[in-house]
């Protein structure tokens, strides 16, 4: 047994509707390792569920499964905009969005997050950050200054499968979380902590 394997069979069981999902990404999606899965889901469900936030902004849906782990938390009311790239994706993840538990609090945007976002409008409670790893420090920038006070983002991938600290790695996406990182380090407009989970989560808190 791995260690991955002990932990997840001592937290909450992972959702049918989730595992279902999890396991057709594996079977039907290119690179499926950018899904959430069990133990970072039941993650984000919690976090959600401690912040309990009214709106809610996740950049990279991919195949649905955060949104609908953040969604968990959601008080009644509340809502998630969540914005994927690939248009492709769309009927798929309305099909998704419509049948899952939590779904009727998503709404669905196609585009580009750096255009996407401005047209939304509002300000945010929570922000889940996922997307294309070379924009990390213009999404952060973009969403920061619409995040209310005492609220959170938090940013997946951050420590990018170890390559961080690699100096022979230089591909764009590395150097964007190395960017971003150094970033928010810098910051003293939030508190912030790197939890070493998968491939490491970033949560943000904004004074």
């Amino acid at each position: 047994m791995t260690l991955d394997e002990y932990i997840a069979a001592r937290i909450d069981a992972e959702p049918a509707h989730l595992h279902a999902l999890y396991r057709r990404t594996h079977l039907t999606r290119l690179y499926p390792r950018m899904c959430s899965g069990h133990v970072q889901g039941r993650l984000l469900a919690m976090l959600s569920a401690m912040i309990r936030p009214a709106r809610v902004l996740e950049l990279g849906t991919f195949t649905g499964y955060s949104a609908l782990c953040l969604a968990e938390g959601i008080p009644t009311g509340g809502e998630l905009h969540t914005v994927e790239i690939d248009d492709e994706a769309a009927d798929e993840l309305l099909a998704l969005f419509s049948a899952a538990p939590g779904g009727d609090k998503i709404t669905l945007h196609i585009g580009d997050a750096l255009d996407v976002v401005p047209a939304i409008g509002g300000t945010w409670d929570l922000v889940f950050i996922d997307a294309n790893k070379r924009n990390y420090c213009d999404y952060y920038e973009l969403v920061l200054p619409r995040v209310n006070a005492g609220g959170y983002i938090i940013a997946d991938n951050t420590l990018w499968d170890g390559k961080v600290l690699d100096t022979d790695a230089r591909d764009p996406q590395t150097a964007g979380i190395r960017d971003f990182n150094d970033l928010v380090a810098r910051d003293r407009r939030v508190q912030k902590v790197i939890l070493p989970i998968r491939d490491g989560m970033t949560i943000i808190r904004k004074s």
